[in-house]
């Protein structure tokens, strides 16, 4: 069973205390859900959990390992899919989703799976540059599913999504913890997995 923790994490950005003394732990199997204010330093979190970024203070581990000392292996075991908009405009929807499952190793989803699970297969063949926002959403989210990573961070996910796909969304959350995966969440949805824990977090002056 693998770990995934932090402790006594502090994160500067600009001039301001974004994070101070953040601690967590999450095994196999878990959840953890982010939550606090605007600001409060959950898309932050995240990107120190991806390795994007270093904190200024306290470690990040996966079974006791700093993350920092092998960033190429902790990067093959997550999948983050954040507020940036991934898709290719110039792609159609399939190979935008084809191309992030071959980058990633392809050991998850099949991208036309990935893409029937998420409620968009219908817009395969549809050139990415004429997608609403809801859909381009969904396309982003295939990444996780395509990834076959053990670790996924989600930032605000169901941002955009109806109701029917922030249900499909959890089913397959829930489908990966059970395989044993682990995953983080920044939300303000209350998205009711089987086993999650939250960490608050609060800006800091």
């Amino acid at each position: 069973m693998a770990v995934f923790s932090g402790r006594d994490i502090d994160c500067i950005r600009g001039e301001r205390q974004v994070l101070s003394a953040a601690a967590f732990s999450l095994e196999s199997g878990g959840a953890l859900t982010l939550r606090g204010a605007n600001g409060a330093g959950k898309s932050t979190m995240l990107r120190l959990m991806a390795g994007l970024m270093r904190p200024v203070a306290g470690t990040i581990t996966w079974d006791g390992v700093d993350i920092a000392d092998d960033p190429h292996e902790h990067n093959a075991r997550l999948a983050y899919v954040g507020h940036a908009d991934a898709v290719k405009p110039a792609l159609s929807v399939l190979e935008n989703v084809t191309f992030w499952g071959e980058l990633a190793g392809a050991g998850g989803m099949a991208a036309a799976d990935a893409l029937a699970a998420l409620g968009i297969g219908h817009l395969s063949d549809l050139p990415a540059r004429y997608l609403s926002a809801g859909q381009r959403r969904r396309v982003n989210l295939t990444r996780a599913l395509t990834s076959g990573a053990d670790l996924w961070l989600l930032d605000e996910p169901t941002t955009a999504l109806d109701a029917a796909t922030t249900d499909a969304l959890t089913s397959l959350i829930d489908g990966h913890l059970k395989s044993g995966g682990m995953a983080v969440i920044s939300t303000h949805a209350e998205l009711g997995l089987a086993e999650t824990g939250t960490l608050t977090l609060g800006g800091a002056a």
